[in-house]
């Protein structure tokens, strides 16, 4: 039989294999790329997909399976994990959490800023606040800035303005 056959005639109680085109007494049925085939059992191991001679591959698959999803596992709980690395010493970090705000303060914050006459960087210099959490504040976006209880305060306080929802 021609090497690369389809598989058509022949029978595994002889002929060649249908891959090398070797004599064989003993031949095999094998996947290989996507065409099934009458191979050796040489071609059955190195080129075979689903061969039932492959039983240690198949389990060094299911093997090598498992430890990659245990390591994709691991991988998701370490990003599930905090990070406190670039967390201050003697912070209060539970004491300063953001409280619900009200709907529009950004723009009572930008206008009440406005007007003190100040620019945000003047104002956050003033109450001694990172430039960048005063612009998050009066952009709306205090939660994904992940802004402190305690700026939303000082800003309360220093603008004469309520931000938090309740207080």
């Amino acid at each position: 039989m021609a090497k690369y056959s389809t598989g058509s005639g022949g029978d595994s109680a002889g002929g060649n294999c249908e891959l090398c085109g070797a004599d064989g007494g003993d031949l095999q049925t094998a996947t290989v790329a996507g065409a099934t085939l009458q191979v050796c059992r040489d071609c059955a191991n190195n080129h075979g997909e689903n061969t039932q001679s492959q039983s240690s591959d198949s389990s060094r698959d299911d093997r090598d399976r498992a430890r990659r999803a245990a390591q994709n596992t691991a991988r998701l709980q370490d990003s599930q994990t905090p990070d406190a690395s670039h967390w201050e010493d003697g912070a209060e970090y539970d004491g300063d959490q953001l409280p619900y705000l009200v709907k529009d303060y950004g723009t009572r914050v930008t206008k009440a800023r406005q007007e003190e006459g100040l620019q945000t960087s003047e104002l956050a210099e003033e109450l001694e606040l990172d430039e960048s959490d005063v612009l998050a504040v009066e952009q709306g976006r205090a939660t994904q800035a992940n802004v402190g209880g305690s700026t939303i305060a000082v800003l309360e306080d220093y603008l004469d303005i309520e931000l938090a929802d309740g207080r």
